[in-house]
């Protein structure tokens, strides 16, 4: 990307106008046809790009503000933003909010829950496959998209009951160097009862299932994926080595599924040995590892030499002794985290209630997310040093028009 490059133009590598004119025609074909059968609507007319442009931005910049509700920025209290306000009428953006489409209509061989948004998702990966090279280490995990804690303590019981609950669990795989979201897997919650998601939550049948769809574009690149407990499991990480993928992985004895491991190993001696002391045993390639460090943690690996040292170094007790393999683990997972507490504060705050609104909202938060990720690495980010808040209060104005899509130097 050139030294001018504006936030617009990163963004538009993930989100470009070819996506966002399907978005018009979609809103306009699902607009005529909610008329058709419930009777027209005397104050719609048609969106345009340049309105739907607009849209977005309206929608992004609760993720600066986040405020919970959008139309604040035209309420005259504390979200209020006049400047924003004055480009398109509160009326002329609830009609397009009430008529927004990515899929308009179902086709006739479509089953998936998330037709509505599965293009754009696709589109999307596609973006972010061509758009970036990861780094070698990589982590698989559930990002934190859950409600701002603040908001939870702060609102009413009646508001807390008026929102539903998440119908959805939302994985990634992100390159832990950068941070930038590889891919995206969403998985849908099949209803209530014995099945549902909540059901599911420790099952690692699911989470294996998840696994080999977020690494299914990762086959034989010589990946190193860190994998929480559970995910991690002897049978899957056969199966990604034979694939070219190696794994490190924490192993819970509740979590994980332990099938063929040996159980001398799941178990915890009756004296706890000293700080930093570890038991080894190993399989071909892959190694279980004991380490003891105020508590038994296990980690199962193929990707680094069980015999290999790394150091762990506490502020208060200095450095404790561990295979590489714990070391590496620690570091890539602290990475995420601290990935996870920046960029988190910046997820759309708008709040619908379908479930492929959701996650589109979420889908559109990550992009920009990798945009300015893209934008850091640039030569672009010499020229004006944003912050993720100035990232996206720049983009927010420059999809309404507001600024020229040029930084002014």
């Amino acid at each position: 990307m050139p030294p001018s490059a504006s936030a617009v133009d990163f963004f538009q590598l993930f989100v470009p106008d070819n996506v966002l004119k399907n978005m018009v025609v979609q809103t306009n074909m699902y607009a005529k046809k909610f008329q058709e059968r419930f009777g027209s609507d005397g104050a719609w007319v048609e969106v345009t790009l340049t309105e739907m442009k607009a849209f977005l931005g309206y929608m992004i910049s609760t993720s600066i503000s986040h405020c919970e509700s959008v139309l604040s920025i035209w309420s005259g209290g504390f979200y209020s933003n006049r400047s924003l306000a004055l480009v398109m009428s509160q009326a002329r953006f609830e009609k397009i909010l009430k008529y927004f489409h990515v899929v308009a209509f179902r086709s006739s061989q479509t089953t998936h829950g998330l037709y509505k948004v599965q293009p754009f998702l696709d589109s999307l990966q596609n973006s972010f496959d061509s758009a970036f090279r990861p780094s070698q280490t990589q982590v698989l995990h559930e990002p934190l998209i859950d409600e701002d804690p603040v908001f939870i303590a702060t609102c009413t019981e009646r508001e807390l009951r008026k929102r539903k609950k998440r119908k959805f669990s939302l994985w990634v795989r992100q390159c832990s160097s950068t941070g930038f979201i590889i891919q995206i897997y969403v998985h849908l919650k099949e209803g209530g009862g014995p099945d549902g998601l909540d059901t599911l939550k420790n099952k690692p049948q699911l989470h294996s299932m998840v696994a080999r769809s977020l690494c299914r574009n990762a086959a034989g690149k010589n990946y190193i994926i860190f994998t929480g407990p559970s995910i991690t499991s002897l049978t899957l990480f056969e199966e990604f080595e034979k694939q070219g993928i190696y794994c490190c992985g924490l192993l819970s004895v509740r979590k994980s599924d332990c099938t063929g491991l040996p159980l001398s190993m799941l178990t915890n001696p009756a004296t706890p040995p000293a700080r930093g002391q570890y038991q080894i045993k190993m399989k071909g390639n892959m190694s279980l590892i004991c380490w003891y460090n105020k508590g038994h943690f296990r980690f199962l690996t193929n990707a680094y030499s069980p015999v290999q040292q790394g150091v762990i170094i506490k502020r208060k007790s200095g450095e404790i002794p561990c295979p590489l393999a714990v070391e590496a683990f620690a570091a890539h997972l602290s990475y995420i985290c601290r990935y996870d507490d920046k960029y988190s504060k910046y997820f759309i705050s708008h709040k619908p209630n379908k479930t492929w609104q959701q996650v589109f909202w979420f889908a559109i938060s990550i992009a920009i997310n990798n945009a300015y990720i893209l934008y850091k690495m640039s030569d672009a980010y010499h020229v004006k040093r944003y912050s993720r808040a100035q990232f996206g209060e720049r983009l927010v104005r420059e999809l309404l028009g507001l600024e020229d899509a040029s930084p002014t130097h």
